[in-house]
């Protein structure tokens, strides 16, 4: 069950592909199928198959997160030193809003899904196509933010994935949701108010690009008139502020692209990590006894995570917060590396949108390649 094209300037691509050719590289894009049915995009921008690099997005975004920065990016940058990188796609965000028996716009159980199954069933099958593209026995992997979580989620529960990780790079990684700041903190606790209005109306899918809220949102803030409004008021006041990194004229490209869609559960699992200060799986309420076998959800066994880990935080990071991470590193048995990126204002999004992040982080991600990957 799997698809390859390679698209150039001459055909209609998707962003992603588009964003690449212009940077010079092919793409190929692949159709991976998972065990529960999803179909997911899976790029590639080819290089030396002896070292791949799996790079997987955070919460409400995509594959294009990777590459908005063209030449500076940080697949790109990959591509340029060498690597076989290779970018996923969660299901349920634009690109993997596919399912073999389910229809995303009339099956609410399509929308049946949280950061769980991005790390129990999309990983696996992400990772074991990979690996039989290339030849490989093991990968490395970058993650941003949520990206992280899926892997932790993958580790715990189905720890044979371990060996098949080199390392885990995990910029402003999300596990722990004890210490968030301001805004951020705001959102989490309105989450499950919010969630409970989208089950009344009936709406799974939250962030779809079709939507009303999604057209507003870009006519207001694509284009750099609204950067305070919109820049200021709302990526700064949640991730950090960080004007140096995330500037007006790269702004709107950031709009144009993110967010994209994923499910209310995902909202909801992610209200509970906060809400119960503990990493676990989905709480059911009273079908937790059923499910789980217990009247609560059980917490995910970091202990189990035993591929090599290397976490990068940031002084500004009002998400991933060095008090969080800090927790996270405490609860891992295989921290390889733990780096306060040098600079400031590091946000949780300057990461994937800095200006400058190929001078100031992108050599931290390739030292500890060249160490442990």
């Amino acid at each position: 069950m799997v698809t390859l094209s390679l698209f150039t300037h001459r055909d209609t691509p998707t962003d992603f592909i588009e964003i690449v050719n212009d940077s010079g590289y092919p793409v190929g894009e692949y159709d991976v199928v998972t065990q529960d049915g999803y179909i997911l995009k899976l790029f590639h921008i080819p290089g030396d198959r002896s070292r791949p690099v799996l790079l997987m997005h955070g919460v409400i975004d995509s594959a294009d997160t990777f590459v908005l920065r063209k030449n500076t990016s940080l697949a790109i940058s990959l591509a340029n030193a060498g690597y076989d990188v290779w970018i996923g796609n969660n299901r349920g965000n634009k690109y993997s809003r596919r399912h073999q028996y389910l229809d995303p716009n009339t099956d609410r159980e399509f929308w049946d899904y949280s950061f769980h199954e991005f790390g129990y069933y999309d990983l696996p099958a992400i990772i074991d196509f990979v690996l039989d593209n290339t030849g490989a026995k093991s990968l490395s992997a970058i993650g941003h933010s949520q990206g992280n979580s899926i892997f932790l989620v993958l580790g715990a529960t189905r720890p044979e994935y371990n060996e098949r990780i080199r390392v885990l790079v995990s910029l402003s990684p999300i596990c722990f949701l004890n210490n968030l700041k301001n805004s951020a903190s705001q959102i989490l606790k309105l989450l499950p108010a919010i969630t409970r209005f989208l089950s009344i109306i009936g709406q799974e899918e939250i962030f779809s690009e079709d939507t009303v809220f999604a057209r507003v949102y870009r006519y207001i803030c694509g284009n750099k008139k609204s950067y305070s409004l919109c820049a200021h008021e709302i990526f700064f006041r949640i991730a950090g502020s960080d004007s140096e990194e995330l500037e007006a004229d790269f702004y709107p490209a950031v709009v144009a692209h993110y967010p994209t869609g994923t499910s209310k559960k995902n909202a909801v699992h992610l209200s509970q990590v906060g809400a119960r200060r503990t990493f676990a799986e989905f709480d059911y309420g009273f079908r937790n006894l059923d499910i789980y076998n217990s009247t609560v959800s059980p917490e995910y066994e970091l202990s189990k995570v035993t591929m090599k880990v290397a976490l990068l935080a940031g002084l500004n990071d009002e998400i991933s917060t060095i008090k969080d991470v800090t927790l996270l590193r405490k609860k891992l048995p295989n921290v390889v590396e733990y780096n306060v990126v040098n600079h400031k204002k590091f946000n949780h999004i300057d990461a994937v949108w800095g200006r400058n992040m190929h001078i100031y982080l992108f050599p931290s991600i390739f030292d500890i390649l060249s160490k442990h990957g």
